[in-house]
């Protein structure tokens, strides 16, 4: 026989509205009545029916969040961030992969997966402002990442360009002059990636050194991106004495060539990264990044998704806060500089 509220209220020695109020997020709850409640529902076993909850209230007190690919060590490690952040304020959250791909976005938006949540937190590549507005309906939506900005929606923001002429100063203090790109071609000015080229070349102005297009390198922003960008560079000759890569991924892929090719790192040349997700403190050398602010990145744009949900202040003034950034000083680029921002 299915355990019920029923059974629940009698274990915590409470009354039924009491486990109600608790399945419910009710804030104004002793926490230890709450903890008593929530003990008797995992020692019991009951399991909430959300359908018919969110029939009775309209909610279902979960977040939705479409990102590209989990396989993205930094988009793997923000989902993780994000469901701590919302796990403490009551909601879970619903994942979803779109591949990049501009059906798998709008499907999100405007699918079964929007249905089941109360709001979304997206990291739009296929679509822009306009048709993510079109097809969002009138649930909450929160965005994260450059690749759309605009006026018009909230979001969370990196300080790319910041950031990225941050690392850049960085390693021209170490005597780097030729500090090759890898993740942008040249010419970008908008997402993640353009940002951060455009922080690259105001570094390089700032410093007087003379821009050259030939250090800039595309690729995807991956291992292997950055592995065949080093490979594609080292082959034709193009002389360097450093790499960015615009993502730690990319910034590790080109580390590992690099050793593979019989360079040292940093005595040859200098490597840094964008992101400090995990592996960057464990490669060898460790990866200088930025650490891109990513927890308080997760909790403010849950903080705000939350207060969108909840019809808390006032819905119609759009905020886009941004998180703040620091330069991680490690092996592959030493110096004696921290940088935050």
């Amino acid at each position: 026989m299915a355990v019920t509220m029923n059974d629940v209220a009698r274990a915590a020695g409470v009354s039924l509205k009491t486990v109600s109020n608790v399945i419910n997020n009710y804030e104004f709850i002793r926490p230890e009545t709450k903890q008593r409640v929530l003990d008797a529902i995992d020692q019991l076993g009951y399991e909430t029916n959300l359908t018919a909850r969110s029939l009775r209230s309209g909610k279902t007190n979960m977040i939705g969040l479409v990102l590209a690919d989990l396989n993205v060590p930094y988009y793997a490690e923000l989902a993780s961030d994000i469901m701590k952040a919302a796990w403490a304020k009551g909601y879970r959250v619903l994942v979803e992969q779109s591949g990049n791909q501009a059906d798998h976005e709008r499907a999100a938006l405007q699918g079964q997966f929007r249905s089941l949540t109360d709001g979304l937190l997206f990291i739009p590549l296929g679509l822009d402002a306009d048709q993510i507005i079109q097809a969002a309906g009138q649930k909450p939506l929160v965005l994260l990442g450059e690749y759309v900005q605009d006026p018009r929606l909230d979001m969370v923001l990196i300080q790319n360009h910041e950031a990225a002429s941050a690392v850049t100063t960085h390693l021209l203090a170490g005597g780097r002059r030729r500090i090759a790109v890898l993740g942008a071609n040249d010419g970008d000015t908008s997402g993640s990636g353009g940002l951060r080229l455009q922080g690259y070349r105001a570094a390089l102005a700032a410093a007087g050194v003379e821009y050259n297009p030939e250090l800039v390198i595309p690729c995807g922003w991956r291992r292997d991106g950055g592995a065949d960008a080093v490979a594609r560079l080292l082959e034709s000759g193009t002389e360097f004495d450093a790499v960015f890569g615009l993502n730690d991924a990319v910034a590790l892929g080109a580390l590992h060539e690099l050793l593979v090719r019989g360079k040292k790192v940093p005595e040859d040349i200098a490597v840094a990264g964008f992101d400090d997700i995990d592996e960057a403190r464990f490669a060898s050398p460790s990866l200088t990044t930025v650490a891109p602010g990513r927890t308080e990145i997760a909790e403010r744009a849950v903080e705000l998704l939350i207060k969108r949900i909840e019809r808390k202040g006032n819905a119609v003034n759009v905020e886009q806060p941004e998180a703040a950034f620091s330069l991680r000083v490690r092996q592959s680029a030493p110096g004696d500089v921290t940088v935050e921002g």
